[in-house]
C-alpha cells in the first residue's frame, strides 16, 4: 500500500466519524507515509510523532489512529501531531494551538 491509498482509505474510514485529515496535505502526506515506515518496520501503524517500544502490546495506545485522538479533537480540534482534525479547525474557526502530549510518562521509552 501507498500513501495515496492509506489517503483513501482512512478518508473514507474517518470522515463519517467526525475526524478530518490536516488540510496540510503536504503534512498529510509526510505523516501517512511514516505510518507506512513504522507498519514495515514494527508490523503495524503507530504515531509518527511518538516513539515506539516496538512491541505492540506496549504500544496498542499509539497505533493510529492512537486512543488519546478522541480527547485530542474534541478539546483542541485536532490529534497530536495533527494528521486527524475536526472540520472546524480545518476551517480556522478554532484556534491552532499545540496539543499537549496526553500519553503517560511510564508508557514511554
Amino acid at each position: 500500500m501507498n500513501a495515496e491509498d492509506l489517503y483513501e482509505k482512512l478518508k473514507k474510514m474517518q470522515e463519517p466519524k467526525g475526524y478530518y485529515f490536516n488540510k496540510d496535505t503536504e503534512l498529510v502526506f509526510e505523516l501517512l507515509k511514516a505510518l507506512l515506515a513504522n507498519k514495515e518496520r514494527y508490523g503495524y501503524m503507530t504515531c509518527p510523532c511518538r516513539l515506539a517500544a516496538g512491541d505492540k502490546e506496549k504500544d496498542k495506545d499509539i497505533i493510529c489512529p492512537c486512543e488519546y485522538r478522541e480527547q485530542d479533537v474534541k478539546e483542541y480540534g485536532s490529534c497530536f501531531c495533527q494528521l486527524y482534525v475536526s472540520k472546524q479547525w480545518n476551517e480556522g474557526s478554532i484556534p491552532h494551538v499545540a496539543v499537549p502530549e496526553r500519553r503517560p510518562p511510564e508508557k514511554m521509552i
